[in-house]
């Protein structure tokens, strides 16, 4: 017998009951997939994608020069919009019935599991709006690194790291920016809107990623349904999956190290 196409079945037994323990406790989960980047024009053109569409961003990431930081599972992150900034730290991986009740009745609290073929992570995150030209002001050094965080977010920075790791947000290395259109759209045939996300790299280097959120219930149904929609189109499911964090961390930590 074949096995049941869920979307998941390439996950061991066991990372399946970790991922339904991590769901229960999960405010959304966001299904991604990496495009080869041979693929990527046919993947735009298969999925009728109009780039005029796409809004653009800059996307900067706050960390120390070796990366302590993402070592420890902790992202420092600020992101310029046409319609305004914002800012967001993240920690993963997390078990969502070890968070605190206070951090879950926080508004701009969430906890997100990210799952693509292969593998999957459950993070917590603190996000906060700021007015539109913060993260200029900060990046081009006018302003001290840690005003782009909230007295909460700066709390939950400190809590999330390690004992034993102190580090001064406001001595973090601003590495960016990483330009990023980013396009939503209702593709034909699929009932659920897609989200592509193209990030290109200094180096030349792109990584297109698609992705669709949906309710922790529904993950395992949404995720069979993409699946069989996108290799409907041609969609390469198979290909090496990149995580665009770690991809920018990493670019500019040897570029700041002379690499």
């Amino acid at each position: 017998m074949s096995e049941p196409n869920t979307g998941f079945q390439n996950l061991s037994t066991e990372q399946l009951r970790e991922l339904m323990q991590v769901l229960e406790g999960a405010d959304s989960v966001e299904l991604k997939l990496t495009v080869p980047d041979g693929d990527q024009r046919s993947a735009v053109a298969a999925l009728e994608m109009d780039p005029l569409e796409a809004e653009i961003r800059q996307v900067f990431f706050l960390d120390t020069d070796d990366l302590l930081l993402d070592r420890n599972g902790v992202i420092a992150r600020a992101r310029r919009t046409r319609d305004g900034d914002d800012s967001v730290i993240k920690l993963r991986p997390v078990v969502p019935s070890a968070l605190s009740a206070h951090l879950r009745k926080l508004p701009d609290f969430g906890v997100e599991v990210d799952a693509m073929p292969g593998g999957f992570v459950c993070s917590a995150r603190l996000k906060a709006d700021l007015r539109a030209g913060k993260v200029k002001e900060v990046t081009t050094g006018k302003r001290p690194q840690g005003s782009l965080f909230t007295k909460q977010q700066r709390a939950f920075f400190a809590q999330s790291l390690p004992d034993g790791v102190d580090v001064d947000i406001d001595a973090l290395s601003v590495l960016g920016p990483i330009t990023v259109l980013k396009l939503k759209f209702h593709p034909k045939d699929f009932d659920r809107r897609l989200v592509a996300e193209l990030w290109f790299y200094p180096d030349g280097s792109r990584i297109l990623e698609l992705s669709t959120k949906c309710a922790p219930p529904e993950a395992f149904d949404v995720a069979a349904r993409a699946r069989v929609f996108l290799a409907g189109r041609g969609i390469d499911l198979t290909g090496l999956q990149q995580t665009k964090t770690r991809t920018a961390l990493e670019y500019f930590s040897k570029e700041r190290a002379g690499g």
